[in-house]
C-alpha cells in the first residue's frame, strides 16, 4: 500500500503544471506579440492571418478560416472589434497552460477581460489555444 501511495505522489509531482515563474520574459513577449498580431489581423479583417495564430486544437475545431472568423465575430465581438487593449497579468490556467490577461475596450466604451491560453508548438513558437471573455461592468481603464 505504501508503494502505491509513493508511486501516486511521484506521478502527481511529474504532472504538476508549470508555475507563472516558469514562463520566461521572452515567452511573455512572445505571447503579447502573438495576441497583438491576431488582434491587429481582426482589426484589418485579415482572416487568414488571424487564423494563423490559432493552435492546432482550435484549427481542428474550426477547420476553415471562414468557420473561425464566424465564431469570433459571433462569440467574441469585443475581441474582433475593439478600440484598444492592454496587457495585464500572466497566470497559469486550470490545465497548466500559460494564460495572458488582456483588457479590451470597445468603441462603445465597454470593457472586457480576455484571458488567452497559450500553447507551445513543437518548433518552440507559441499559439493561442483558447480565449475566455468576461465583461467588466463599470470599470474605467
Amino acid at each position: 500500500m505504501l508503494r502505491f501511495f509513493t508511486a501516486l505522489l511521484f506521478a502527481l509531482l511529474i504532472i504538476t503544471p508549470a508555475s507563472a515563474e516558469d514562463v520566461t520574459a521572452v515567452d511573455k513577449q512572445a505571447f503579447q506579440h502573438v495576441i497583438s498580431g491576431q488582434l491587429d489581423a481582426f482589426k484589418s479583417d485579415n482572416g487568414p492571418l488571424a487564423y494563423s495564430f490559432a493552435a492546432p486544437l482550435v484549427t481542428k475545431i474550426f477547420p476553415t478560416v471562414d468557420n473561425f472568423m464566424a465564431m469570433v465575430k459571433q462569440g467574441y465581438a469585443p475581441v474582433y472589434n475593439n478600440d484598444s487593449y492592454r496587457f495585464g497579468e500572466l497566470t497559469i490556467d486550470s490545465v497548466g497552460r500559460p494564460a495572458q490577461h488582456v483588457t479590451l475596450t470597445t468603441r462603445d466604451g465597454h470593457h472586457y477581460e480576455a484571458v488567452y491560453a497559450m500553447q507551445r508548438q513543437a518548433d518552440g513558437t507559441w499559439k493561442i489555444s483558447g480565449c475566455s471573455l468576461l465583461e467588466i461592468p463599470g470599470v474605467d481603464v
